[in-house]
């Protein structure tokens, strides 16, 4: 006799995710701003000086009236000098003269022949000029350009996310019964197939 039951059961079915811990940062960003300070070439530079006095040279030529009056006054001194010399000089000679001697054609030979002839040559202007001067000067300055590095950092950020895990249940547990005979008559004579059991056998 085939069994009339089938009984059939389905286990649960469970999936497991595992998600690991990781470790995450954030990098940081660097921020580089650069400037330039200008530098410049400066040039100084001062023109030699040349200084020409010329006051003596022209007062050589053409003297002032305070020159001139100085001059004057010394030549006048000096003709003096000579004059009272020359006179005292002659009178001594005329002192010593005697009836016999030569004095007068000596005085009137050295008043004519001995003395120098004054020809009024002379060198214009008879005094340099006076000539000086300062050095010149030149100074350069070179400055080069700077730049300027102005480096701003952030800090790495560290986040540390933990693990994980996740089951989901794919099927759920189930038991199947089924029926698998044949139908049941009532009363049992009413089945085409009846066979009557022996119950004397």
């Amino acid at each position: 006799m085939q069994p009339l039951i089938e009984i059939q059961t389905i286990p649960i079915e469970i999936q497991m995710k595992v998600t690991n811990a990781r470790l995450e940062y954030a990098r940081g960003t660097a921020n580089l701003e650069i400037s330039r300070d200008k530098g410049g070439l400066q040039i100084r530079s001062q023109p030699i000086q040349v200084k020409i006095d010329t006051f003596e040279a022209r007062n050589s030529i053409v003297p002032t009236t305070v020159r001139s009056i100085e001059q004057s006054a010394q030549s006048g001194r000096q003709a003096a000098y000579q004059a009272t010399a020359s006179i005292s000089r002659e009178g001594r000679m005329m002192m010593e003269a005697t009836v016999d001697g030569q004095v007068i054609p000596n005085l009137a030979r050295q008043a004519v022949l001995e003395r120098p002839a004054d020809l009024n040559l002379q060198f214009l202007p008879s005094v340099a000029p006076e000539i000086s001067w300062n050095g010149g000067e030149l100074n350069v300055q070179y400055e080069m350009d700077k730049l300027n590095f102005d480096w701003r950092m952030e800090q790495m950020q560290f986040t540390f996310v933990p693990g994980d895990i996740e089951f989901t249940m794919t099927q759920r547990p189930d038991v199947i019964i089924k029926y698998v005979g044949g139908p049941l008559y009532v009363p049992p004579s009413s089945d085409p197939n009846y066979e009557p059991v022996d119950v004397k056998a």
